[in-house]
C-alpha cells in the first residue's frame, strides 16, 4: 500500500509544480469531497428515505436547497480558491512541503490529533464570539438561515465567516509545517466531518455512537434549532470544550450530552 501511494505521489509531484498542487490541487480535492459527501443528503430527504435517521421532521424545500448550492459555489470561487492561492507562500515559509518521502504513519496520525484539538479549541471560541449580538445579526446569522441543516449548509457562510473560522482549521497546519500530503488528509478528514455534523440525521453508525465526546450531527442540529442567545454547543468536532466550560459554571444547558 505504502508503494503504491508513493507512486501515485510520484506522479503527482512530477507533472504539476508545488503550486499547483497545494493552491488548484487542494481546491480541486476539497470540492470533490464536499459535494460528493453532502449531495447525498439532499437526495435523502427528498426522496424521504431512511426518514426514522432523521433528526428533525422539517424538509428544506428545494428551492431552499438550490440556494445554498448556487451560494456555495460563488463562495468557494470567489473566496476559498482565492484564499488557498494567496495562503501558499505563507504554508511554504512555515515549512510545508510536497517532495518524496512522505511523512511516517506515525508523524501523519500525531498532527492529525493535534489539528484536531487545537481546532476545537480555537473554533469554539471563534464560535462563540460569532453568536454575540452584533456579529451574529450581520455574520453569523447567514449560517443559521438553514434551521433544519442538510450537509452541505456545514459551509454555507458568510464570506467573513468563512475567513474568520477558516483561521481554525489552517492554524494547526500553520504551525507544524506539515507535508502535503498531511495537509491534504486533514482537509479531507475536516470537510467529511463537518459534513455529518450538519448532515440533519443520527444513524445507528454514526461516530458519536462509538466515540467519546465526539458531537456529530445530533450535537450540532441542536445548536441551530434554538435561538442564538440560547443555542450553546459550539464546539465542532469533539465537545469537550462545551463540557469543559458546562461543569465549571454549572450550566448543563449549553452541552446537552455531556
Amino acid at each position: 500500500m505504502a508503494s503504491i501511494i508513493e507512486s501515485g505521489w510520484l506522479y503527482l509531484i512530477t507533472h504539476f509544480s508545488d503550486f499547483q498542487l497545494a493552491s488548484m490541487g487542494s481546491f480541486l480535492l476539497h470540492e470533490s469531497v464536499f459535494f460528493l459527501s453532502g449531495l447525498p443528503f439532499i437526495y435523502l430527504e427528498r426522496a424521504g428515505l431512511l426518514s426514522k435517521y432523521k433528526i428533525q421532521t422539517k424538509n428544506n424545500t428545494p428551492t431552499a436547497q438550490e440556494k445554498c448550492i448556487t451560494r456555495l459555489l460563488l463562495y468557494h470561487f470567489s473566496v476559498n480558491l482565492p484564499l488557498m492561492i494567496v495562503s501558499y507562500p505563507v504554508f511554504r515559509c512555515m515549512g510545508m512541503r510536497s517532495s518524496l518521502p512522505l511523512p511516517s504513519w506515525k508523524v501523519v496520525l500525531t498532527q492529525i490529533i493535534f489539528y484536531f484539538i487545537l481546532e476545537d479549541f480555537v473554533f469554539y471560541w471563534g464560535h462563540r464570539v460569532l453568536h454575540t449580538k452584533w456579529l451574529y445579526k450581520h455574520v453569523h446569522s447567514v449560517h443559521h438561515e438553514y434551521a433544519t441543516p442538510f450537509g452541505l449548509t456545514s459551509e454555507y457562510a458568510h464570506p467573513a465567516e468563512i475567513l474568520f473560522l477558516g483561521f481554525a482549521t489552517i492554524v494547526g497546519p500553520a504551525i507544524t509545517g506539515p507535508h502535503l500530503i498531511t495537509l491534504w488528509l486533514w482537509m479531507v478528514l475536516r470537510v467529511l466531518e463537518t459534513v455529518e455534523a450538519h448532515c440533519g440525521y443520527h444513524f445507528p453508525w454514526s461516530l458519536s455512537n462509538f466515540l467519546p465526546l465526539y458531537g456529530g450531527a445530533d450535537f450540532h442540529d441542536y445548536h441551530h434549532r434554538l435561538l442564538y442567545t440560547k443555542s450553546g454547543n459550539y464546539s465542532s468536532t469533539f465537545i469537550y470544550m462545551d463540557c469543559t466550560r458546562s461543569l465549571l459554571t454549572r450550566n448543563f444547558f449549553t452541552s446537552f450530552k455531556c
